[in-house]
């Protein structure tokens, strides 16, 4: 296996250090490879994508990323930002289909801010696709418009193409849970998205035994705080996907918990946790990093296909919780608070 460890910035770094030696632990003789992303490959290289950091990623079976961004970056011309780096690493290595997993284990039911018997035993997928949608569409930009005013336009806009193969992943996911999809769109309003509905309906028909639901994305977003247990697997475009996955993660108690996955059509993968950089906490040890960790489970399940490491991986953090320990974000009176690199070490110590 030789894996591009890309930290990025803030409290990458700090995070993604834990997965790394929980890798190590593991003791698979992984070939690691570092390199810099977002604002650190910025000011090595003055680009947020330095080309030696794409080449690796290139050339790895699979990447783990830590998070990008900072404040401080924020004055740079748009495509010298943290974020660019990100969404073109997604768009160079075809990274099309996002995983979202959103669990609430059972220690942290106390840890989110919905009512136990609403979101316990959750346990849902949201598939976003990821290289499409308003990100990317064309014509985009910041222009003067006949009034002379300032216009900013951004683009939605999806190909048939583009859908199908994201549907035949969200579907293929449904097969091996419990055959339920929920299709979030806007077709009342969004041409685009109408087409999706279009699609979904079509492709839903090569996977007869899956049941396939649609709904508005508002309704969506309302429905996963009112009663989110009712979804299984949910699959949208990228920038619904985006909003409706970080609303997903305050069910789980923190966004801290929530791994994620972009996979290519081959399974090659990139694998981050689903928040941010957090410049306001970086270097204060008081990160979770738990959902690196769980990223990197999600590696060994899709890229690498092994799920004895995977559940491993996972065991060892559930055992860690079980044991009462906790950082700041899902920390409750009673329990064992301790910090990035202490709970990197009680799921170390939970591997075996």
């Amino acid at each position: 296996m030789k894996i591009a460890i890309l930290p990025g910035d803030g409290i990458g770094p700090e995070i993604t250090k834990q997965a790394v030696d929980v890798l190590k632990a593991l003791n698979l003789g992984a070939e690691l490879l570092e390199a810099e992303i977002g604002g650190a490959g910025y000011d090595k290289f003055g680009d947020p994508l330095p080309d030696s950091t794409l080449d690796l990623a290139v050339k790895s079976d699979a990447i783990l990323l830590g998070a990008v961004g900072d404040w401080k970056y924020d004055a740079l011309p748009r495509d010298k930002r943290p974020e660019r780096g990100l969404l073109r690493i997604r768009k160079e290595l075809n990274l099309f289909a996002n995983l979202r997993p959103a669990i609430l284990y059972p220690e942290l039911v106390g840890a989110s801010s919905l009512k136990a018997e609403i979101v316990s035993n959750l346990d849902i997928m949201i598939v976003r696709e990821l290289t499409g949608d308003i990100y990317f569409g064309q014509p985009r930009g910041i222009h003067l418009n006949e009034k002379g005013e300032r216009e900013g336009i951004n683009t939605m806009r999806y190909s048939e193409s583009e859908i199908k193969r994201i549907a035949h992943v969200a579907f293929k996911i449904a097969m091996k849970r419990s055959k339920k999809l929920c299709s979030v769109d806007k077709a009342n309003v969004l041409e685009a998205t109408e087409l999706w509905r279009q699609i979904m309906i079509d492709i839903s028909k090569e996977y007869p035994e899956v049941e396939l639901t649609h709904m508005y994305v508002d309704n969506a977003a309302m429905q996963l705080i009112k009663n989110p247990k009712q979804f299984d697997v949910l699959v949208t475009g990228n920038i619904f996907g985006d909003i409706l996955s970080d609303e997903a993660s305050m069910l789980t108690g923190s966004i801290g918990m929530l791994p994620s996955a972009s996979l290519d059509s081959n399974n090659k993968g990139m694998y981050e946790p689903s928040h941010g950089s957090a410049p306001d906490i970086a270097g204060k040890n008081i990160a979770n990093p738990l959902a690196t960790i769980l990223s990197l489970a999600m590696m060994f399940r899709y890229t690498f296909n092994d799920e004895k490491n995977a559940n491993k991986i996972e065991s060892a953090v559930k055992k860690a919780l079980s044991r009462g320990f906790r950082t700041a974000d899902i920390y409750s009176a009673g329990d064992k608070k301790v910090s990035c690199s202490e709970m990197g070490e009680a799921v170390i110590a939970s591997l075996n």
